[in-house]
């Protein structure tokens, strides 16, 4: 059977993972939560960082990631600098110091574009679950489960919550933009 709450369900979801997405890049100040994806060679095992260290800030531009154990500090320190964020660590015993530098206004163009793509997935993963219920409504109606009117209001229902679903997404894109132009 078809449930309208099913389809708004999982297209939160998907809005839910493009806020989170979008939360993890990185605009004036520097969050510890840039530093989520990056996982560390732990004693065989890969482990998030944010399970092996306290990171917190230091200033606007400037992580400090205190590692509990001084076994893994290299292995830490290798992997944030395999991770592409550009910057290098610098040790301090246990502390690993990163300096962000600031964004340049070509890279906070660059920025904005990556931005809009991330955007674009999650717009058309909106799509394509709004593609898969009204493929379900189309099939109960073949099925004679629902009748030709049920069908079309549940057509435009799936239309009207998938229109404001993008929506959220473009307010959310639009809010993320302005705050990394803003110097």
């Amino acid at each position: 059977m078809f449930e309208i709450n099913d389809c708004k369900k999982d297209m939160q979801e998907t809005v839910s993972a493009h806020e989170l997405e979008l939360k993890n890049i990185r605009t004036g100040r520097v969050s510890p939560d840039i530093l989520k994806t990056i996982t560390v060679d732990s004693y065989g095992s890969k482990m998030p960082l944010t399970q092996l260290a306290n990171i917190n800030n230091l200033d606007n531009m400037t992580l400090n990631v205190a590692i509990w154990d001084s076994g893994i500090v290299k292995s830490a320190e290798k992997s944030i600098l395999e991770s592409n964020l550009g910057v290098t660590p610098q040790t301090d015993g246990n502390n690993l110091i990163l300096k962000f530098p600031e964004l340049t206004a070509e890279r906070r163009k660059d920025l904005a574009k990556f931005i809009h793509e991330i955007s674009e997935k999650y717009k058309i993963s909106i799509r394509n679950i709004r593609r898969k219920y009204i493929d379900i409504v189309k099939e109960l109606e073949k099925e004679k489960s629902l009748s030709l009117d049920e069908s079309k209001r549940n057509t435009n229902d799936i239309q009207k919550i998938t229109d404001d679903f993008i929506s959220i997404i473009e307010i959310n894109t639009s809010n993320k933009e302005k705050e990394i132009i803003q110097i």
